[in-house]
């Protein structure tokens, strides 16, 4: 192995390591999150409340989120997860702005989270994109 070779190699493990760590994070709070929404924990049930959309949607994202955290854990289906969380951390961001005036700061970080861990982890969605097309 050239050192070209081994810093290559590093750079790659760094890389790698610090996405776990990133999808660790990420999980953790969405967790907790979706944890919030099952329960009917405020701020979640006024949020949706508001939105007008009732218990039955603030249900549904709770699962999803479940879902979502276990998909952050699936090589095959990381990417495609954290890019879903990114999407819906969007719709909270603006859901706190314009709709309820709460705070952005914290969706407004778990989007920029789930978002380098989708850049990060492309590879995932390409790989599930040609093993669903048949590519």
């Amino acid at each position: 192995m050239t050192l070209i070779e081994a810093k290559d190699l590093r750079k790659s493990r760094a890389r790698n390591i610090a996405l776990w760590v990133l999808q660790v994070l990420a999980a953790a709070c969405f967790l907790l999150a979706a944890a919030g929404k099952l329960t009917g924990a405020e701020p979640s049930a006024s949020t949706f409340e508001a939105l007008g959309w009732g218990d039955w949607f603030r249900n549904l994202v709770g699962v999803l989120e479940i879902v979502g955290v276990v998909a952050l854990f699936v090589p095959l289906l990381t990417g495609l997860a954290a890019l879903a969380f990114a999407v819906l951390m969007a719709g909270a961001v603006a859901t706190e702005a314009f709709v309820t005036g709460g705070g952005v700061v914290l969706p407004l970080i778990l989007l920029v989270v789930s978002a380098v861990i989708a850049w990060g982890r492309r590879g995932s969605i390409a790989r599930l994109r040609a093993l669903v097309t048949r590519r």
